[in-house]
């Protein structure tokens, strides 16, 4: 074996989006020692440096506003299936949380004084700050980066691939890596480690994913024996640009140009169809929330009312160019010189894998089932229920983050870590393969080929609509999936992708198996999840599915949605 490299550290965070970075600010305050590894560069890859629209935060800056008001509507927007307790903490210290981004000189939009707060989907007034509306997820990022630069105690280490969690009498003890530059593999000692990696919308073909958002966290979860919640819940961004084509633009970039402009979405005979599908009050602004656009747009489709590229029209040709101008100067002018005028010419949209709900199942803590293991952010499921309200994400990543991170810190004192040499042994099978580079005249399997058959093989039976004959068919091509991938890693040696896809399929197959399980396993409609079989929404399923993987066999489980117990509200919150 080559040589092995050893890192030892208080608190591991794996993933340096913006919960990971939120959770090494968290953890670090204490004093703690921070390890913040991701396999991109520290603060450049995941989801929040993507993020090109609006926060949701109960501020109050526009009008009188309370954090209880948004938890209502996310509790609403959840359909049923939201933890409560975890809502709350979302919704109540994320306007610390937000604020505290705001001293550290995010630059939220602001007129007169006040922060500019935009109206959303699914909320009930203004609430949603943002930066500029194509700029907020880096300026958050950059925040939170120079954030960490200031603090000493949190040490960063960017092209490290965590591949498995190491484990010491059923507690969590650090991990072990692989350093992409140079193919080496990595002991991690830890004393508490926090899972920030996102979710896994990279399973599917058309997503909004950064290369990194393949489940990566679930898996390492699951394998260190905890439990996942609600893993059948993906939230489909409605208006993923599909046509024509657009190159440098975020494929979501339309959601702030629909909800401040009043984009039409019309199918293929010019017509507005939301309300053929319940949703009565479109004409008055964009108020539907995301799971029923996704419906109403893909059973346009599917009545052969959809556009020739096979989503709906989104128009502003009813926008007066000066609104236009007004609202979004600079980027107009982008897109037409792209070949977009949205004065003249409609845009094809549809359906895009954006969010997942679902996740690593958790107490008010962060804490996993497993002691010393925590999550953050998209990697916890449960606060958002079936469908996440808009704006949710930053907020989610920002507060569970520092939250978990906190709780990580002082769980410190708790661990009583087996030596180096002890791990060492323990991991001796994985460093081993790690450090092996396979042969390339076996012509091993191509796996950069099977991730293009599993997204689509997920598109086409886990996505938006599903039903009990297309799952069993996923599930079986998931198998065979991984009889082709076998267990070798294939490559190996510095900046080598061929072992890096492999470690990833690995995990992919993994997870999307813990989806098609939970999907088949929910025989009704709710939110995001679709059953064509199954239409309408149970109230006999108004509970919280748990799935684990223990010695290769699935195990599913139900258990009561967390309440807050009944609270009187104050008059102002009423307000």
């Amino acid at each position: 074996m080559t040589t092995l490299h050893t890192l030892e550290t208080d608190v591991l965070v794996i993933g340096a989006g913006g919960a990971g970075m939120s959770a090494a600010i968290g953890a670090a305050e204490s004093g703690r020692q921070v390890l913040l590894a991701d396999r991109s560069l520290i603060g450049r890859g995941g989801a929040t440096i993507m993020a090109q629209m609006t926060v949701a935060v109960a501020l109050g800056e526009q009008e009188p506003d309370h954090w209880r008001h948004h938890l209502r509507d996310t509790l609403a927007a959840g359909r049923g299936l939201c933890s409560e307790p975890l809502a709350r903490i979302l919704c109540e210290e994320g306007v610390d949380a937000i604020r505290l981004l705001n001293r550290w000189g995010v630059g939220w939009a602001n007129a007169n004084g006040h922060l500019t707060q935009a109206h959303a989907p699914g909320h009930d007034r203004p609430r949603c700050v943002y930066v500029d509306y194509l700029n907020t997820g880096p300026a958050i990022a950059k925040t939170l980066r120079n954030q960490v630069a200031r603090t000493p105690q949190v040490r960063r280490v960017g092209d490290l691939a965590v591949v498995d969690l190491l484990l010491h009498e059923g507690r969590a003890v650090g991990a072990v890596a692989l350093h992409l530059t140079t193919g080496e593999p990595v002991l991690i000692r830890a004393a508490t480690t926090v899972i920030a990696t996102g979710g896994l919308t990279r399973l599917y073909r058309r997503n909004s994913a950064s290369l990194n958002m393949g489940g990566d966290g679930f898996a390492l979860a699951l394998r260190a024996g905890a439990r996942l919640l609600d893993m059948e819940f993906v939230q489909f961004f409605p208006i993923g640009h599909l046509a024509p084509r657009l190159v440098g633009f975020d494929p979501i970039m339309w959601d702030p140009f629909r909800y401040k402009l009043g984009g039409r979405l019309l199918n293929r005979d010019g017509e507005e169809f939301m309300d053929r599908y319940g949703n009565g009050n479109e004409a008055a602004g964009y108020t539907t929330t995301r799971d029923a656009a996704t419906y109403a747009i893909l059973k346009e489709v599917e009545a052969g009312r959809g556009s020739p590229a096979g989503g709906a029209y989104l128009s502003f040709r009813h926008v007066p160019e000066s609104a236009l101008l007004e609202a979004f100067g600079p980027i107009i002018g982008r897109l037409k010189e792209a070949g977009i005028d949205l004065t003249q010419q409609t845009i094809e949209v549809s359906p895009i894998a954006h969010y997942h709900m679902g996740g690593i199942r958790v107490d008010t803590s962060l804490a996993t089932d497993v002691p010393g293991l925590y999550a953050a952010g998209e990697a916890v499921g449960g606060a958002n229920g079936a469908n996440r309200l808009s704006g949710n994400a930053i907020t989610e990543a920002i507060a569970f983050g520092l939250r978990a991170g906190r709780s990580a810190a002082a769980d410190v004192m708790h661990a009583a870590l087996p030596s180096v040499d002890v791990l060492r042994a323990q991991a001796a099978p994985l460093l081993e393969a790690l450090s092996t580079v396979e042969p390339r005249a076996d012509a091993p399997p191509n796996v950069a080929a099977l991730i293009e058959v599993l997204q689509d093989l997920m598109q086409r039976h886990l996505g938006p609509f599903r039903t009990e004959v297309g799952i069993r068919q996923a599930l079986l091509d998931i198998r065979a999936l991984r009889q082709r991938a076998g267990t070798e890693l294939p490559g190996g040696g510095p900046q080598d992708p061929v072992r890096l896809d492999a470690l990833d399929l690995r995990n992919m197959l993994l997870v999307a198996e813990s989806v098609a399980h939970s999907a088949l396993a929910r025989t009704e409609s709710r939110g995001a999840h679709q059953r064509e079989d199954h239409p309408g929404q149970e109230d006999d399923w108004t509970l919280n599915q748990t799935i684990a993987w223990r010695d290769g066999l699935w195990t599913l489980a139900t258990q009561p949605v967390e309440r807050l117990a009944d609270q009187p509200e104050t008059e102002e919150v009423r307000a």
